[in-house]
């Protein structure tokens, strides 16, 4: 019993050794200072700044009208007056008007056909043309909702003048037979910001863990003479002491960052904000953990500190696009949504984005809570299992070293006996 207790004790102290240790080393090196600390602090405040607008506003278009009909200017000054739009280019033909899109001068053309008001009054159909930018989203839907308003405002005077109607009530009916009011349930301000800025503040802790731990993976193995991960030392002696060291090392700082990323962030930037206090941290815990052993793993794959960078940068845009967020999870082909089942971000952002945008309960996300645990299980004895080799390869390596330098020895000492 008491050689039990104190081979407890002696993990203890060397858990607590190997965090002290991690912790010392994370504020004296300034690559990882920068981003655990630095990273988190300051990037969502630019990235929230950036979007703060929500919405883009006075979009430059320009007009390619060869109809030169009062229907056509009436559906340009109409398309001029929103807020979302503006005219600022007349031209005769439209490779005049896709020379000014390649200069960025405008984001879009209307292109009006000769026989625009033509076909109108022979009480057939019309088309207008809508060219877009499509490298700008934001600048697509201001252009192209802006457009369809105002065909649908056209369109029902129009109906309206050939109608015979006698009252404005059957007017009403005539234009719009089934009224309907267009609510926005989560994202009251139809904005950008709202929209994405929650999944991009959860893939932020991932990043910049992955950064972080795979740096000082890359580190410990330039620093070691045998190039593995685990330094030679008594206390760097036990998977589990090691793993779980360094592992509550990262969960300490990440704490404050998801509570400065998550709670304080929207706030300042007057975002959408839903969270429960409770839901949020107990929905937190599991995320931290699996994004922690996760980036254990990767990093174990870093001979060099500048390798995850380049990983980092890769991966990024395409672990956002695969959480389901900015592209429908629907509409993700089957392997992709599988590879994307083994990224922590996946399920951290949809039930984060669920909790924080919706407004809903632990017992809602279960699915994705579930999943993070799962998770968190599977990458900690990955982990183990891999902080184990790397502590038997260096026990070997030591072993064989010492070996190597008793027979240099025995060699020596038998030439001169």
């Amino acid at each position: 019993m008491l050689g039990l207790l104190k081979q407890i004790t002696m993990g203890l102290k060397d858990l607590c050794y190997v965090w002290a240790d991690e912790l010392r080393f994370t504020f004296k090196d300034q690559g990882l200072l920068t981003f655990f600390i630095i990273v988190p602090l300051l990037y969502p405040l630019l990235y929230s700044w950036i979007y703060n607008n929500e919405v883009v506003r006075e979009v430059p278009v320009a007009v390619v009208d060869a109809s030169h009909s009062h229907l056509s200017r009436e559906f340009t000054r109409q398309f001029d007056a929103s807020p979302d739009v503006q005219v600022v280019y007349y031209c005769n033909s439209l490779d005049e008007a896709k020379d000014l899109i390649g200069r960025q001068k405008v984001f879009g053309v209307l292109y009006f056909p000769t026989d625009f008001q033509t076909n109108v009054n022979r009480m057939e159909q019309s088309h207008l043309s809508i060219y877009c930018d499509m490298s700008f989203m934001l600048y697509y839907k201001a252009i192209f909702q802006t457009a369809t308003a105002v065909a649908g405002q056209l369109n029902a005077g129009i109906q309206v003048a050939r109608a015979g109607n006698w009252t404005n009530r059957e007017n009403e009916i005539s234009t719009k037979p089934l009224d309907f009011d267009d609510v926005a349930i989560f994202n009251n301000t139809g904005g950008y910001g709202n929209f994405i800025i929650p999944g991009v503040l959860i893939l932020i802790l991932q990043q910049t863990l992955l950064m972080g731990v795979g740096m000082s993976a890359g580190t410990s193995r330039e620093q070691n003479r045998f190039r593995y991960m685990v330094p030679i030392s008594k206390h760097a002696n036990g998977t589990f002491r090691i793993v779980l060291g360094k592992s509550l090392c990262y969960l300490m700082i990440y704490a404050v960052a998801a509570a400065y990323l998550c709670l304080v962030v929207p706030k300042l930037f007057h975002f959408v904000n839903m969270l429960h206090a409770f839901d949020f941290t107990v929905f937190m815990l599991p995320y931290l953990l699996s994004c922690i052993f996760f980036s254990m793993i990767i990093g174990s794959m870093m001979c060099y500190r500048e390798n995850i960078l380049l990983m980092v940068v890769f991966t990024s845009v395409p672990f956002l696009f695969m959480s389901g967020v900015s592209w429908p999870q629907s509409s993700i082909p089957a392997f992709w949504q599988w590879l994307s089942s083994l990224v922590p971000s996946t399920f951290g952002i949809r039930g984060f984005v669920r909790m924080n945008t919706m407004g809903a309960r632990l017992s809602d996300v279960l699915p994705e809570y579930h999943a993070l645990w799962i998770q968190t299980a599977v990458y900690f004895f990955i982990t183990c299992l891999v902080y184990r080799y790397q502590i038997l390869s260096t026990r070997k390596r030591i072993v064989a070293l010492f070996n190597e330098k008793r027979e240099a020895r025995v060699q020596k000492v038998q030439p001169e006996a």
